[in-house]
């Protein structure tokens, strides 16, 4: 997903952002802008509040790209189809849930893996593996490269120290709040749309393991690259519940979300 955002690079105005001055050590400080989030702080909503976002022609731009690829696996729509620059992260979300209405948990996990294939030159995951084997380098550059790069998709994030067989590295990256699956309100599209086929991609595709870690209680998520995912069954996420409060596909009366299920 991280090479697939170089896709979205951005060239901000200001009207679409916000610019702050820091302190730094050299004379004169550090001009940082920050785009996309439209909070009066920069920080994402409450949880139960929906954080509001400011996207610009190439966020867009790069959710209509993702939304025309995966409608290419729903039915035809009675409507009229939309236009390039047409589609809002609404829209996008919309053509989410349609793919995983109808699938299962592997369909839908397969829907995306070739979503992501078919946005990829030919031989990328080979040119990868050359430019990024496993190493602690190669999972902290791609650390660092997320959290510009992904913004559009989740949100907030920042390189975070984490540990990986015994090594600190900066390889982490947390999420503040998700804004696929605070839009979504639905814990099936998290794992089976986002964290699992994102963590396949990387680690057998892209031979860079990569471990996703939602934490459903303030809709936060940490990415560690660097760290092997664990088998599905093993992972807590399988045993997730619903958001009964906000999902509108939810299923209150079993224990875990039915999209989980294979």
């Amino acid at each position: 997903m991280v090479v697939l955002s170089f896709l979205s690079l951005q060239f901000p105005t200001l009207n679409q952002c916000s610019v702050r001055r820091y302190r730094s050590t050299n004379a004169g400080g550090v001009q940082v802008v920050r785009c996309g989030i439209a909070e009066p702080l920069g920080e994402p909503a409450p949880m139960g509040q929906k954080t509001k976002y400011n996207d610009g022609f190439f966020e867009k731009a790069f959710m209509t790209l993702f939304a025309r690829k995966m409608g290419k696996f729903v039915g035809k729509s009675s409507g009229k189809e939309k236009g390039w620059f047409d589609y809002d992260y609404e829209s996008f979300v919309d053509v989410s849930r349609r793919v995983m209405q109808g699938r299962n948990r592997i369909q839908q996990q397969q829907v995306v893996r070739e979503v992501l294939f078919s946005m990829l030159p030919p031989g990328a995951p080979a040119q990868f593996r050359k430019l990024f084997p496993p190493t602690k380098w190669a999972a902290e550059f791609n650390a660092v490269l997320t959290v510009p790069f992904f913004h559009w998709l989740v949100g907030p994030a920042e390189v975070v120290e984490v540990e990986v067989n015994g090594v600190k590295q900066r390889s982490g990256v947390h999420i503040k709040k998700c804004r696929y699956l605070e839009n979504s309100g639905c814990v099936g599209m998290c794992v089976n749309m986002c964290k699992i086929p994102t963590q396949d991609f990387f680690t057998n595709e892209f031979g860079l393991p990569l471990t996703m870690i939602p934490n459903f209680e303030d809709m936060s998520c940490e990415m560690v690259y660097g760290q092997a995912p664990p088998p599905f069954e093993e992972d807590p996420v399988a045993k997730q519940p619903c958001y009964a409060d906000i999902c509108s596909v939810a299923n209150t009366n079993i224990s875990v979300c039915p999209k989980l299920q294979a």
